[in-house]
């Protein structure tokens, strides 16, 4: 009996293990050098996850300099990043609001490296 329970908390934790561990980083930096204020978000392509989350976004005004995001993720996990002109989704950058659009060189890997660093042009 002694070896069936040592086994089930061996296969309990091998389980369990792999998702501790797979807990990263992906550090984000953004530079607003449109004349308006931008919206952010950071979208998971792996999972149902949004950062900041909660109906909540980041903000950037203009020429305030770069603003840095150090998200919390799944080792390997696929983020893009999606930025819009606040009140008006026409113009946006990434995947936009919503994750939207289709984007290149827009998304990374979580625990890969850090991003190459963002500029928002008109």
């Amino acid at each position: 009996m002694n070896y069936i329970k040592i086994m089930l908390a061996g296969l309990l934790f091998a389980t369990i293990m792999p998702s501790l561990a797979s807990a990263d980083t992906l550090f984000w930096t953004i530079d607003n050098d449109y004349s308006r204020t931008v919206s952010v978000e950071f979208y998971s392509q792996d999972r149902n996850h949004v950062w900041p989350g909660n109906g909540q976004v980041y903000v950037i005004d203009p020429n305030e300099g770069d603003a840095t995001f150090n998200l919390s993720c799944n080792y390997n996990e696929l983020i893009c990043y999606g930025a819009w002109v606040r009140g008006s989704s026409q113009t946006y950058w990434g995947v936009g609001p919503n994750d939207s659009y289709n984007c290149s060189n827009c998304c990374a890997r979580c625990g890969l490296g850090n991003v190459e660093p963002i500029q928002l042009l008109p």
